[in-house]
């Protein structure tokens, strides 16, 4: 089991306290390439604030994903701490992924999430967690472990901010399972399904991580 890290853990606790502000403006997705950048203080912004629900998104089929981190947010460097407010539209997932170096909290703002995380657990086991969060509910994942949540509505959109215990983008503490995959060669991906090389054929060989889609 990775060892779960504790950097900072009351100042993300105390970052929940603040997301209930979020929940009645969480943003629609938009068409707008990721450009979020902080307001100078000649633009009257103070440095200790930063409009998240405000900043430019990225864009993904299937949803957005804003971010505080220590490049758009410079206030958080060093802190170990950064936040994001994610919004999967309906049938939206977010790619499955496990972050090396941090834990993750979830705070469900609106709508409802199918989760799963793959871990070692404290009684020894290695197993599958899968169960539902509701608006209003908390979802720790802890470092290392694998995960993913999906929005399962057809007609609603979810929205979640995250916290991590990293002052870093996601990017560089996030490794999805298409970038995972792509990184073994097939004969090995094949011995370890027990299935033929060819299953693997239709598997893209991208490594650049899908972050956010939709079920088909």
């Amino acid at each position: 089991m990775a060892q779960i890290s504790r950097r900072n853990a009351l100042g993300a606790g105390a970052g929940i306290a603040a997301a209930t502000a979020l929940g009645a403006a969480a943003p629609a997705a938009a068409d707008a390439e990721p450009a979020p950048s902080p307001a100078s203080p000649g633009e009257g912004r103070h440095p200790h604030l930063f409009s998240l629900a405000k900043s430019a998104p990225a864009t993904y089929h299937g949803g957005t994903l804003r971010g505080a981190t220590e490049h758009t947010f410079p206030v958080l460097s060093g802190q170990q701490g950064s936040v994001y407010l994610i919004h999967l539209d309906p049938g939206g997932v977010r790619e499955p992924h496990w972050h090396p170096t941090a834990w993750e909290l979830n705070y469900v703002l609106s709508g409802r999430a199918e989760w799963s995380i793959l871990g070692t657990h404290p009684d020894g086991s290695y197993h599958n967690d899968v169960f539902t969060a509701e608006q209003g509910e908390l979802v720790f994942a802890p470092q290392g472990f694998f995960h993913y949540f999906a929005n399962p509505s057809d007609t609603e959109g979810l929205d979640v901010l995250a916290l991590f215990n990293t002052s870093a983008a996601e990017p560089n503490d996030d490794i999805g399972i298409v970038g995972t995959l792509n990184s073994l060669p097939r004969e090995i991906l094949a011995a370890s399904f027990g299935i033929p090389v060819s299953a693997f054929d239709r598997v893209p060989r991208d490594l650049k991580p899908v972050v956010i889609t939709r079920r088909p």
